[in-house]
């Protein structure tokens, strides 16, 4: 089984979307960012939007590679970069944001928005890294 470009370019759009969306936040002031429950909560469901599709698509690569089974969204990103389809600091952070997505999602803490403005300020150069060395797959 080959990996599905289609389904990949997809998740890629949507990464691709919100980045482009998110990127009037990086110059936003914090205090602007944490008085505004519209923007607030518009980055976090962009974020998590983008997250998964990262996780979408690292699930699809570990199922045709025919890598070990993960047991958690995290170590999905661990598994890549065992196998070196990206590089192990890139791995980590990447787990880390899955386990963010968590929090996102299934409120096991209380987000702090200033943490969500500063994963958007420093962040985001990841997925952009993350989505160049999925490209490669394909050109290789």
């Amino acid at each position: 089984m080959q990996l599905d470009k289609n389904l990949i370019e997809g998740k890629i759009d949507i990464i691709e979307r919100n980045l482009d969306f998110l990127k009037k936040y990086k110059e936003m002031n914090d205090d602007d960012f944490i008085n505004s429950y519209k923007d607030v909560q518009a980055v976090k469901y962009s974020l998590f939007e983008v997250i998964e599709a990262c996780i979408d698509i690292t699930s699809h690569i570990i199922s045709v590679k025919g890598f070990e089974r993960a047991e958690s969204y995290a170590e999905m990103f661990e598994i890549l970069g065992k196998k070196e389809i990206i590089n192990s600091k890139l791995a980590k952070n990447l787990s880390e944001m899955a386990k963010f997505r968590n929090i996102l999602v299934h409120g096991y803490a209380r987000v702090d928005n200033f943490k969500v403005l500063k994963f958007i300020k420093e962040e985001l150069e990841d997925i952009i890294l993350f989505v160049k060395k999925i490209l490669e797959l394909f050109n290789n």
